[in-house]
């Protein structure tokens, strides 16, 4: 997972730093006054101000005896840009196992020869159990009825069943009444 994602969101997952962050987006402001606004020690703003600095939310400059911080609107948009694109929150997923429904409702569902116990009634295990019978056909090759019927008696008795599901499904596309069958 990315971790400027995770150290973003940890960032503004406190109450205080976003009333900072929503503070700072009208006008700059120093540690004391925010302290004073927050009813806060001003340690407690500074702690808070570093962690939003860290990811770059917020920039500091001198002013007189005081450091005066605003929000780094420019940073905040370009952030907010990157860390919500579709190919930045699809690696927070990177690691885990998308098959993980289907090896349960298999692993649930079947023997230990590989046949199903049961063709199961609710939608979501029935297409995770024919995504895992489809395999046994190869892609691009036809198969009689006959052929497919072999097939899929090594999973379950009721071959009329997986057959008119799989094709439902838009796994495997048949031609004519009793015609060929195919992996789609």
């Amino acid at each position: 997972m990315s971790e400027e994602l995770v150290a973003f969101f940890k960032a503004l997952a406190d109450a205080n730093r976003l009333k900072i962050v929503g503070l700072l987006a009208e006008k700059p402001y120093s540690v004391e006054e925010l302290a004073a606004l927050l009813n806060l020690k001003p340690s407690t703003v500074s702690h808070h101000l570093a962690r939003l600095s860290e990811v770059g939310l917020v920039q500091s400059r001198p002013e007189s005896y005081y450091s005066v911080y605003q929000l780094d609107q420019k940073a905040l948009e370009e952030k907010t840009r990157v860390i919500f694109s579709k190919e930045e929150l699809s690696t927070a997923a990177a690691e885990v196992d998308v098959d993980a429904y289907d090896k349960k409702v298999i692993k649930d569902c079947t023997r230990r020869d590989g046949s199903l116990k049961t063709i199961p009634a609710q939608r979501k295990k029935l297409d995770a159990i024919l995504r895992y019978v489809v395999k046994s056909f190869e892609v691009g090759k036809r198969y009689s009825e006959k052929r497919v019927n072999e097939i899929l008696s090594k999973y379950h008795e009721d071959t009329a069943t997986l057959r008119r599901e799989l094709v439902g499904a838009g796994l495997m596309q048949r031609e004519g009444g009793g015609g060929e069958y195919w992996r789609v």
